[in-house]
């Protein structure tokens, strides 16, 4: 998670996908600020209820009803997602996978329960973006029981969103904080960054470094949203979807990039690609700040 360490002058702080959220601006009137704060926070709205898994009127839930049955038909905006999370399999080698939040019946973070191998063997052939036909206008699971999950991306996307729409109503100094996912949409008033400080993934009331930015995005991917610890391993929500069973290589991992979508697909396949992160973040030339298991940390500015 990322915490703002510096302010604006109005913050509006609201709950959405889950998340302690805020809009934080300034502008020359605070009827300005509000009206724009609004207009935000409405479009973060819009995209929750639009993509929650959580409700039965939502697209996600039309597309999972009519997993193994029809196509459903989708507009440009789910297009445009579904084509970009495609996008991410392929680069992810298979890794961040939309169709592996079905992994979720088998692993109860609140109880702390371990799924039997033979539990995770009835979910495992469920996943796999191959199955998914994704055509003009329609998509389709081909297999009863699949399910499509957005959460990949989409907090990072209403991230983006509201910041646009904080843009296009002539807001040039501030940011969009959606549970430490942040779009900003310009710098501070006298044109300085606004300064946010990486969450310490063990002490939550630390940070491990700070990020300065005018513009751009941050997100954080870890293992201490939700997790648990038994038997001296932490049991994580970040699964791999070849074994269904939780990364263990980094405790977070922070990525700096131009959209916030960007920027949450990145820490979540580097997350995935346990080892072998860094020199995948590397090789694509992308800011990151992480944590091992062991707590040292790993920047590239």
């Amino acid at each position: 998670m990322s915490i703002p360490v510096n302010e604006p002058e109005c913050r509006t702080a609201f709950v959405a996908m889950g998340s302690d959220c805020e809009v934080c601006l300034a502008a020359a009137s605070r009827h300005a600020i509000d009206e724009a704060a609004i207009a935000a926070i409405k479009e973060v709205i819009r995209i929750e209820e639009k993509y929650s898994r959580y409700r039965n009127d939502s697209v996600v839930a039309a597309i999972n009803r009519n997993a193994g049955l029809d196509a459903v038909a989708i507009d440009t905006e789910t297009a445009y997602l579904l084509n970009y999370m495609g996008t991410l399999f392929q680069a992810s080698s298979g890794l961040f996978d939309a169709t592996s939040g079905i992994l979720r019946h088998a692993w109860n973070f609140k109880d702390c329960v371990i799924p039997t191998e033979e539990q995770l063997q009835r979910l495992l052939p469920l996943i796999g973006w191959q199955h998914v036909d994704l055509n003009v206008g329609t998509v389709k699971l081909r297999l009863d029981g699949m399910e499509l999950d957005f959460g990949g991306v989409g907090k990072e996307y209403a991230a983006d969103r509201a910041a646009n729409i904080l843009k296009e109503r002539g807001i040039t100094s501030g940011f969009v904080n959606l549970g430490g996912d942040i779009s900003v949409v310009g710098p501070r008033p006298d044109g300085t960054p606004w300064i946010f400080g990486i969450r310490h993934p063990r002490n939550p009331n630390e940070t491990i470094a700070s990020v300065a930015a005018t513009s751009g995005a941050l997100a954080t991917s870890g293992d201490y949203e939700r997790f648990f610890d038994l038997g001296g391993m932490r049991y994580c929500h970040i699964l791999d979807p070849r074994t269904g069973h939780p990364v263990t290589a980094w405790r977070s991992i922070s990525i700096i990039a131009p959209l916030a979508v960007a920027a949450g697909s990145y820490a979540t396949i580097a997350m995935l690609k346990q080892g072998d992160a860094l020199t995948w973040l590397e090789e694509s030339d992308v800011a990151y700040i992480a944590m091992d298991q062991a707590g040292c940390v790993y920047s590239r500015p």
